[in-house]
This record gives C-alpha cells, sequence and structure tokens, in this order.
C-alpha cells in the first residue's frame, strides 16, 4: 500500500536525527518527511529488527502484515549494501507517483578529499576525475555551504532471488544523483539519492535538490561554516 505524494511532501521539513562529525566540522540537513531513516548503525540485532518493523508500520500503514515484513526484509538487505559503500546515515522512500508505487533511497557517507589544498582545487579535482570515470553529467556547483559537484547517472542493480516470485535474481536500471561537498578538513560529504522507479524521478530528484540545498555546516564550537573563499 502506497499513498500519492504530495507537494508539501516535495519540502524538507525536519533535521535528520543525528549530525555528522567529520573531525571539528558538523553537519546538518533536512530531510523530507516521507523518507524513513534506516538503521544502518545499529549494532544490537533486536533492536535493529524493531526499528525495520516500526519503518515498515510507517511506510506502509495499514498494509498486510505480509507486505511489511517483505519491505523490512528488503531494507535489511539493503543495509549491507550501504555499509559497504561507506555509508554513514541513510533512508528510504515509499509512495506512489501518477499511481505508480516508486521508492527511493537516500544515504550520506564521508569519504577522503582529493590530496589538494584548498576546497576550490578539491572541487576541480573531483570534477576532473569523476568525468574520467563516469558516464553521467557531472557539474560544478555552488551550494548556501559552498562549492560542491554533482553527477547524475544510472547503473545497473539487482534483486536477489528470494526477493522476486521466480526466485532468480533480476538486473534493472537504477538512476542516481551524487553530490561532493569538499570540507576544509580534508574530508568530503558524498550524498546520493537512487531510485529504480523512474516514474518517481521528478518528485525525487526535486525533493533531493531541496536537500543538497538545505545542507549546512558548522565549526566544532557550533559557528556557521561557508567553505566559499576559504584557503583551507
Amino acid at each position: 500500500m502506497t499513498t500519492e505524494v504530495e507537494l508539501s511532501a516535495l519540502i524538507p521539513t525536519h533535521p535528520a536525527p543525528v549530525a555528522l562529525h567529520a573531525d571539528d566540522v558538523h553537519l546538518r540537513w533536512v530531510m523530507p518527511e516521507i523518507f524513513h531513516d534506516l538503521p544502518i548503525q545499529e549494532s544490537d540485532d533486536d533492536e535493529a529488527v524493531r526499528l525495520l518493523e516500526e519503518l515498515a508500520e510507517n511506510a506502509l500503514p495499514g498494509a498486510p502484515e505480509e507486505d511489511r515484513t517483505r519491505f523490512a526484509v528488503m531494507c535489511a538487505l539493503g543495509v549491507d549494501d550501504l555499509l559497504a559503500v561507506g555509508a554513514d546515515y541513510a533512508a528510504i522512500c515509499l509512495t506512489a507517483v501518477d499511481g505508480a508505487p516508486c521508492s527511493a533511497t537516500l544515504f550520506v557517507s564521508l569519504v577522503d578529499s582529493p590530496d589538494i589544498e584548498g576546497v576550490p582545487g578539491v572541487v576541480a579535482e573531483i570534477s576532473s576525475s569523476l568525468r574520467r570515470v563516469e558516464t553521467g553529467d557531472v557539474s560544478r556547483i555552488e551550494l548556501p555551504c559552498g562549492p560542491a559537484v554533482s553527477c547524475v547517472g544510472s547503473r545497473e542493480s539487482k534483486l536477489t532471488g528470494e526477493l522476486t516470485e521466480s526466485g532468480e535474481t533480476l538486473t534493472f536500471p537504477t538512476g542516481y544523483i551524487r553530490v561532493y561537498v569538499p570540507l576544509p578538513n580534508g574530508t568530503t560529504m558524498v550524498m546520493e539519492m537512487s531510485t529504480p522507479t523512474m516514474t518517481g524521478w521528478d518528485v525525487f530528484s526535486t525533493m533531493f535538490g531541496n536537500t543538497v540545498s538545505s545542507i549546512r555546516l558548522f565549526n566544532a564550537d557550533g559557528t556557521p561554516l561557508i567553505t566559499s573563499g576559504t584557503g583551507a
């Protein structure tokens, strides 16, 4: 069971519950309400199961227990993939667009920046590197928190046989938008939204644009940090 997405859901309305810390830089952003946090950092198995069951109830209100269980299992399997790419935060959305069920996943990770001095230099290096290895559309962008790089493209994803009616693994295209935000301490924040249901692409990309625009950086003492024009 899904619900049609409303215009208000496109606008981020509440902060992610945990600010990420990259040494002396803290990061915050705002998530749309129809995204549900995935317990990727939960080390207690019983608590992780409880949180996944709660997620399924919130994402599929009124749905049969079998559907909620299948969704929870899908999320649990996805956690391993998210941890494999170094995700520090992740959330999932299940909704309907033009009557069609659609889903999207968002994750955030912190990675080492290229060994280049200055945020502008890091942005240039990331942009150049992506153009060499990515088939998607790579652009330099300016966010309220500072300069960044975006990459829009698609990739092949797999659904394991245990989640398909035929029992066979399925391969399907997944669209994604990834943004790299270099920090002035040798770390880069990576935020990505992906969806296997391209009917919802316009809706999800609008949500992602709002979320990326809401990213804010803070020094350890809580003062705002904007990387534009910084020499570090």
